[in-house]
This record gives structure tokens, sequence and C-alpha cells, in this order.
């Protein structure tokens, strides 16, 4: 499923965190990395030649660890902003997978990599796995460590039914199909919408959207999941998939980059925005399918 990846790496202690966690990745069908450093330049291209020559033995270094992870790996310094030129390399190469990692939402102790996931998570037309990253003290220093697990061990889907959620539903199910065998199925009635004209009409809700979860969760059965979990709260939806995900133990989030309604440029405020900074294990969000 996800045997081609492109990583981006700005070349930090907390990349390399990153790079630890991909042999998870390997049920999953991972097979090559490339790894993409951009250079960041706008309009000094000149330069290029002097900082690729600077950066490459670090970018080398973590080719090395790859490759004694088993991984085929192949190394790229673009000149450009990280947010175009890893979009660009994963289209040209045919990339099936986007990693990146991102620390969350301590905004005083912002590092270069949070950015650049969501940036990159913005523009995606690829899948992108979104790898948490936590900052703690180590002898009075911030010190950067990931969070890694099985991603296949207990999967939380979090679906608002829309196009792009039933299409991120295709990558569960071929996860389930890799050897998944635990997800929870989440769908949150958003208390902010219900409330004011529609609160009468919850349980009409309930029952419905229970019977689209209970079809997801039949489908997947079927795949081979043994345990399918429903979860149909009342209340935020970012907050109730938070909470879900810490309290049931999950190892991974998947769900659609967009939901209802969605426009582009008002992503910075979406919950899969959220969702991407404060979830507490790594996140894989599906783009929609874009005509």
């Amino acid at each position: 499923m996800f045997t081609k990846i492109i990583v981006a790496t700005d070349l930090s202690a907390a990349s390399d965190r990153v790079l630890a966690c991909l042999p998870g990745l390997k049920p999953l069908g991972a097979k090559s990395v490339h790894l993409v450093h951009a250079l960041g330049l706008r309009h000094l291209d000149t330069l290029k030649y002097e900082l690729a020559r600077l950066v490459e033995p670090r970018l080398l270094e973590q080719k090395a660890a790859l490759e004694a992870a088993g991984f085929e790996t192949s190394v790229e310094i673009a000149a450009g902003i990280p947010e175009f030129e890893v979009n660009r390399i994963a289209r040209e190469r045919g990339a099936s997978l986007i990693a990146v990692g991102s620390h969350g939402a301590t905004l005083a102790r912002e590092v270069l990599i949070g950015g650049v996931a969501l940036a990159i998570l913005h523009r995606a037309t690829v899948p992108v796995l979104v790898m948490r990253l936590r900052i703690t003290e180590a002898d009075r220093r911030p010190q950067c460590e990931a969070v890694c697990a099985d991603f296949t061990r207990h999967i939380l889907y979090p679906t608002d039914f829309s196009d792009n959620a039933e299409h991120a539903f295709r990558y569960l199910e071929a996860i389930v199909k890799a050897g998944a065998k635990r997800v929870t199925l989440l769908h949150v009635q958003d208390k902010a919408r219900i409330s004011k004209h529609l609160e009468h009409k919850l349980e009409e809700f309930n029952r419905i959207d229970t019977e689209r979860l209970e079809r997801h969760r039949d489908a997947l059965r079927k795949l081979g999941a043994t345990e399918v979990n429903i979860e149909l709260p009342y209340g935020s939806p970012l907050q109730e998939i938070l909470r879900v995900a810490r309290e049931r133990g999950v190892s991974e989030i998947v769900m659609g980059s967009q939901g209802r309604g969605f426009i582009a440029e008002v992503f910075l405020g979406s919950v899969s925005h959220q969702v991407a900074r404060h979830a507490p294990v790594p996140v894989l969000f599906i783009p929609a399918v874009r005509e």
C-alpha cells in the first residue's frame, strides 16, 4: 500500500526521531524512502549549490540510518520552500505516502518541522502521515522524542460521512487487510451545529449514523478485523477525537484531511488542522480525490 515514501527532513534531531519510526510502516508495504531536504530559498537560487554542499553530509547520515533499517533509500536537496517542493517531488515520483514530523502546539518551543508538517498537509495530493513529536526536558534542555507505535495495533477512524471520509475508509480497509485487528469507528454529533435548532432530531441522527457505522464495522470484520467498536458521542468533534485517542489506547488515527464543505483557504481552522497539531499519536491524513 505505502511502498514508496517521501520523508521531509529538516536534518534536526527531531527528524531523526521520525526516521526511527519508519520501520513500523513495513507491515503496510513500506520498501523505499526518498529523503527530501528543502533549502527554503525564494529568490537566492545562486546560494543553493553552496548550501547543498553544507547539508549533504548530514543528509547522508540519515540515509545510512534508513538503509541500516532495511529501506532502499535515496536523497534529494531541493532549493525551494518545503511545502511546495515535498508535494511536487511526491507527485513526480509517484509516491504513495509523505511522512513528516510535528511536535504539536507547544508554540513557545516551535521547531521548523512542526510548521512544515501543516503546510505540507495543506497542499498534499497523496496521503500524509504526521508523526507525533513530543518535547521533553533533559539536563534543563528541550529534547525531542517521537511517539512510535505499531501502526496497525489499534486504529481510530473518525468520520463525518463526507466523500473524503469515505475515501479514507478505503485506506482503512487496506490497513485491515494488512493485519490490523482492532478498530474504533467514531462519529461525533457536533453539538455546536445541532444544539441550537436540531437537538430534537438527535435521536434520529443517532439512529441513522449508527446504521452507517455498523455497515463499516461489518465490512471491516469481513476483511479480518476481530474487534471493531463504535463510538457516537455528542460534543466537539476535535475534543472527542482527542479524548477517544487518549482513553482507548489508540496507536494511529486514520482520517480524511477535508470534511464537509471544505474550502482550501479555511484549512487552518479545520478539525483536521487541529488534530494534526494536538493528536497524541501519529495521524494518517487522506486527501480528497481531486479532479
